[in-house]
């Protein structure tokens, strides 16, 4: 299934399917007129859902589906847990600068994030000075449904609900200064940016693999190539990040979980999925810095394609502008 929440002048729009070729929508209020109030439901919603879902796609509505009327697919919930699952990322940036810090084998990092104010993947993205050196980090993410603390793998494979892809902007120049802190992000993580899809796991297919999503994640800066990493490359699945946080806490439906920049050892031929990637492996090679942070104007885009060469989640295309 696929899903979306469209504006209509409220904080959580209005929740619609979505058919699978991104060309119409249609609002299902007999099962919930909200994102967050289905998955709080979808368990005992999820047959008839189901049912309904393809119904939709053999005789769909004639209501377009226009990606720039949504808002992001839940445009806030009660926690949003971003990971940094892909160790190559952390190899590479460790490199760079000489970064030591302490990582237990077989503990993910995770840090709780802002959840209140999530941005949609078609609106232009203020923010305050060019100073902050503003990045970009293309990641996979999952929505879930209850979650009991000291839930097993199966169970916990069971609730992820849904699969989306977001923009994790990063202020560069701040989380310096925060890092040093010792105490967690706070400016140098703004309001993360969501495409307008989510979809179910199922309609990812083989892609959708011990809870890793074996995809390219496209990235274009200024309409010109950047990269595309593979989500296969994982290192801690969401099973993993989502077991890990469950050990001495319940997670509640509409909890989001990310991925973390999207890296794969071949970064040469593949690209990066960040800015600070980059940068870190032109460090690496050259000594030095060649690209440059985001500059206003400039445009990202995101996006993840299906082996017919057809957006999942239809595309995160932001122009980055001043505040006004």
């Amino acid at each position: 299934m696929k899903f979306a929440t469209l504006k209509n002048g409220t904080r959580d729009g209005q929740l619609v399917f979505v058919s699978r070729d991104l060309k119409l929508a249609k609002p299902i209020p007999e099962f919930a007129q909200t994102m967050l109030q289905l998955l709080e439901q979808w368990d005992e919603l999820e047959n008839k859902l189901y049912e309904a879902y393809e119904l939709f796609n053999e005789n769909p509505d004639q209501n377009g589906f226009d990606t720039q009327k949504t808002l992001a697919p839940l445009p806030r919930c009660y926690q949003f847990v971003d990971g940094s699952a892909f160790l190559n990322h952390g190899r590479i940036m460790k490199e760079a600068y000489k970064i030591k810090n302490e990582e237990p084998e077989g503990i993910p990092i995770l840090i709780q994030r802002q959840s209140d104010d999530f941005r949609s993947g078609v609106d232009d993205y203020a923010f305050p000075s060019t100073r902050d050196l503003c990045d970009f980090e293309a990641e996979f993410a999952v929505a879930v449904s209850d979650i009991p603390m000291g839930s097993s793998k199966d169970t916990i494979k069971s609730s992820i609900k849904l699969v989306m892809i977001l923009n994790d902007v990063s202020m560069r120049g701040i989380l310096n200064r925060e890092i040093k802190m010792g105490f967690g992000f706070i400016q140098a993580k703004t309001a993360t940016i969501f495409a307008p899809v989510a979809v179910t796991p199922d309609e990812l297919g083989k892609a959708w693999e011990n809870e890793k999503i074996a995809l390219n994640i496209e990235v274009k800066r200024n309409d010109q190539w950047f990269g595309a990493p593979n989500g296969k490359e994982m290192d801690y699945s969401f099973s993993d990040l989502i077991s890990h946080l469950v050990y001495n806490r319940n997670i509640k439906a509409g909890t989001i979980i990310g991925s973390g920049t999207v890296s794969n050892k071949d970064a040469k031929h593949t690209g990066s999925a960040c800015l600070a990637e980059k940068i870190a492996l032109e460090v690496i090679e050259h000594g030095a810095a060649k690209s440059e942070f985001i500059q206003y104007g400039e445009t990202i885009e995101i996006n993840v394609f299906d082996k017919s060469k057809k957006s999942i989640f239809g595309a995160i295309k932001t122009k980055f502008i001043p505040c006004s």
